[in-house]
């Protein structure tokens, strides 16, 4: 393909403008055309804001001394030749036309698809270690779409039982609850259609009942006191109630396999995603199991057993003397909400765990508060205690490769009348210690 280039002359200096429908790849042509016909050094090649790879309209401006015997206001023409592109469409003469990308249909997700995919956050700040280059990183599961690492379970819970025809449409959904499980559960099922009953006892904070409520769902709450071999219990109400009617289906989630098996597929593979396999230790603690016991059997398999498990437990509960001792105490009150237990849920697996730390309910709040007045992280009761334990481990590494991960499982929106009431903070730690 033939182009006619104009060359004019200017102070003693040839000036070339090309302007030229060309190949990206016809480029280099034009500069050993300048080094052919003595175009010393000073060779830009400039090509279009909208330079689509392929094709552009290429502007090229070649300089060089020019012979003494040129004269100023002569004319003269170099034939060149450039090989045409392969045309998109057919440009006209003086501009090329590019094809914009054919319209694409637009995605807007549904809130349900918010599910997992939490950030990891560093709160390395928080601790202070023995050594440089330990790490304390938090997945911060209060952004899931009910505030709580809860709508994992309860989401694959439905799926499965929906797709084995064990949940069909009219049927009730019925789920025992400290609060967060009864709220996922609450708000699936209005996602889904179904109606849902949730029981909780007297502890749950009065922001979890309320939200329990908005989603539509019927709210029990049992008696205060009740010992967990009682049938009101209410982690034993759930049970009676199915039992008592076929068209209820229960959530079942501290005997449920599904439980840990949901963080095994999701919230395991987040985190070793997450910090590229670099994850040593893995903090949390206990209530159903299920976040413990999945995540580190996922966690276990992929480093070759090389991760090491804690579980933080509250002053109070059974799981710390049990794993220790293989001796089941009596538990004692405690008021970090939706963790430790009185009894042993059977989706609890020790023997994925290496060790165990004890955390007052003082040491938890606390740290909640510094976690909200030094990161603007408002966790709840469980994440503070999670991250205490985790800064715990940090502060006593000697390996500068640790990398300690915990969870964050739910917001502490869930507790303003609570753990973020001063004067509520202060009668329960009082008295929390007193007993001590």
């Amino acid at each position: 393909m033939l182009r006619t280039i104009p060359l004019r002359m200017r102070k003693n200096r040839l000036a070339a403008i090309i302007t030229t429908r060309c190949s990206f790849l016809a480029l280099p042509g034009l500069v050993m055309l300048a080094a052919a016909i003595n175009f010393p050094r000073r060779t830009f090649v400039r090509l279009g804001s909208s330079h689509p790879f392929r094709t552009a309209r290429s502007v090229g401006v070649l300089r060089s001394r020019a012979s003494k015997s040129g004269s100023q206001n002569k004319r003269n023409v170099i034939r060149v030749s450039i090989a045409p592109p392969v045309p998109v469409s057919k440009p006209s003469e003086d501009s090329f036309e590019i094809i914009p990308p054919q319209k694409q249909e637009l995605y807007f997700p549904k809130y349900r698809d918010l599910i997992g995919g939490t950030p990891l956050i560093d709160l390395t700040e928080l601790a202070n270690p023995k050594v440089p280059g330990v790490k304390v990183l938090a997945k911060c599961e209060f952004m899931n779409p009910g505030y709580s690492i809860k709508d994992r379970i309860v989401w694959h819970i439905i799926n499965e039982a929906e797709d084995q025809g064990k949940l069909k449409p009219g049927m009730t959904i019925v789920a025992a609850s400290s609060g967060n499980t009864g709220a996922s559960t609450a708000m699936v099922a209005s996602m889904r259609g179904y109606k849902s009953i949730i029981i909780t006892s007297p502890k749950c904070s009065k922001e979890k009942m309320d939200a329990i409520r908005a989603y539509g769902a019927k709210l029990i709450v049992t008696a205060p006191g009740l010992k967990p071999n009682d049938p009101e219990h209410y982690m034993n109400l759930e049970t009676k109630l199915c039992s008592e009617n076929p068209e209820y289906f229960g959530v079942n989630q501290y005997e449920n396999d599904l439980n840990p098996l949901a963080h095994y597929e999701t919230l395991g593979p987040e985190i070793w995603d997450q910090t590229d396999g670099t994850v040593t230790h893995f903090v949390a603690a206990g209530s159903t199991g299920g976040t413990l016991s999945g995540t580190a059997k996922y966690l276990k398999e992929k480093s070759g057993g090389n991760v090491k498990v804690i579980m933080a437990d509250p002053i109070g509960s059974i799981f710390y003397d049990y794993f220790k001792t293989g001796v089941l105490n009596e538990p004692e009150s405690f008021e970090v909400e939706g963790v430790g237990k009185e009894n042993i849920p059977g989706a609890m697996d020790f023997g994925v765990i290496d060790d165990a730390i004890r955390v007052s309910d003082s040491d938890a709040f606390k740290m909640c508060h510094t976690l909200a007045q030094t990161e603007g992280v408002m966790a709840g009761g469980s994440g503070g205690l999670n991250v205490f334990a985790a800064i715990k481990i940090a502060n006593e590494a000697t390996d500068q490769d640790t990398t300690v991960v915990t969870v964050l499982p739910d917001s502490g929106i869930k507790y303003l009348s609570k753990i973020y009431n001063p004067e509520w903070v202060e009668r329960v730690c009082k008295s929390s210690e007193q007993q001590r």
